[in-house]
């Protein structure tokens, strides 16, 4: 019997998400081990009357590539992957992995010459999403790789999945996100009126210049789940201290115990408990990877858990998270970066905001509800 949670997650993220019409082209792509979700998204995009169409990826493709391809293979993109983004009018992507540390091991030059190769396809993707002409939505499938990271059984993860989804139980998920939409775009209202924001937690004096910058709701329509608001800080307003209660998790590597002090915008002394030779290589990436590219705050309080995969934990609630490297230009972002890599700093417990000077965050929560 198929998990009813399943066709209600398809039906939330091709309705809702990706707001399908009929005869609209729409990618459906994930690897093989994603298959549940692939279905139930393709299900959902026929029963309301998409042009819809698989692309189902193997497991160790990526593998072999960074292992095997020479240079000019490592870095080719067809032409064909380029011709056929132009023509797209909406993609969901499910993200499925059954090692998620596949290249912990692997040459980080020659993987990061294959990520980079594939960045720039990437890019222009968000360009047309940012002029309205693509709409995309990321999920994931519940996976045994991801449930083991999460230290959950594959039923305690799904059920985690779902209800983070806000599919599980009679309520209409729909009616839900468009509540959390409406939270959401209130919080941002009041942040694109402050100047500055001084974050205080343990071991954690940040203050981090937002002046003119725009802050932007993340509703369910480009993740699901979702719940969060963001902005690209001003790239030279960065001073203070930061530690991250949380490993931070890096293409399949963990640092644990990271912390950093800013001045003027960069990144000045960094360190860690754990991998800190690997923090180091990071943040001497290129010139932007020791600047703030991102600021936000974690709002769906049912995702309450860390689970080493950053389609929640930038969400859980009662957090906030920065991203070094490239920043959201949409937003007013100027940093450039082959870096983008958030890290939680867990303000649950011990943790107060304060914008231009007053208090508006304590213990996790809006003061403004």
């Amino acid at each position: 019997m198929r998990d009813p949670r399943l066709d209600r997650l398809g039906e939330l993220i091709a309705g809702y998400s990706l707001d399908l019409r009929p005869g609209q082209v729409v990618r459906i792509e994930g690897d093989d081990v994603a298959e549940d979700v692939l279905y139930a998204l393709y299900r959902a995009a026929l029963r309301r009357g998409a042009n819809a169409y698989l692309e189902v990826g193997l497991d160790r493709l990526a593998e072999l590539m960074v292992v095997q391809a020479n240079d000019e293979q490592l870095v080719y993109v067809p032409q064909l992957d380029w011709d056929e983004l132009e023509q797209l009018e909406a993609v969901a992507t499910v993200w499925g992995e059954p090692n998620t540390r596949a290249f912990t091991n692997a040459d980080p030059d020659r993987y990061q010459s294959y990520l980079s190769a594939r960045r720039a396809l990437s890019k222009r993707g968000w360009e047309r999403i940012a002029a309205g002409e693509l709409r995309w939505c990321g999920t994931l499938a519940p996976v045994e790789a991801y449930a083991q990271d999460a230290e959950m059984s594959l039923e305690e993860y799904e059920d985690f999945f779902f209800g983070a989804c806000h599919v599980t139980g009679n309520d209409d998920p729909v009616v839900h996100w468009r509540g959390v939409s409406e939270s959401l775009a209130g919080h941002a209202a009041l942040l694109e009126q402050v100047r500055e924001l001084r974050v205080l937690g343990p071991d954690t004096d940040l203050t981090v210049g937002v002046a003119g910058r725009k802050w932007q709701c993340a509703d369910g329509r480009t993740n699901m789940p979702d719940g969060e608001v963001f902005t690209s800080p001003l790239e030279s307003e960065t001073r203070g201290a930061i530690r991250f209660g949380f490993p931070g998790v890096f293409e399949g590597r963990e640092v644990a115990g990271v912390r950093l002090r800013f001045e003027d915008g960069r990144v000045v002394s960094s360190d860690a408990s754990r991998g800190g030779d690997f923090l180091a290589r990071l943040l001497r990436m290129d010139d932007g990877a020791a600047v703030l590219g991102e600021l936000a705050f974690g709002l769906n309080y049912e995702i309450d858990r860390f689970t080493r995969n950053i389609l929640f934990d930038e969400k859980i609630g009662g957090t906030i998270h920065v991203a070094l490297g490239s920043s959201f230009a949409e937003l007013g972002g100027l940093n450039e970066s082959k870096l983008h890599w958030d890290l939680i700093c867990d303000l649950r417990n011990e943790g107060e905001v304060y914008a231009d000077g007053e208090l508006i965050w304590r213990a996790g929560r809006f003061l403004d509800g």
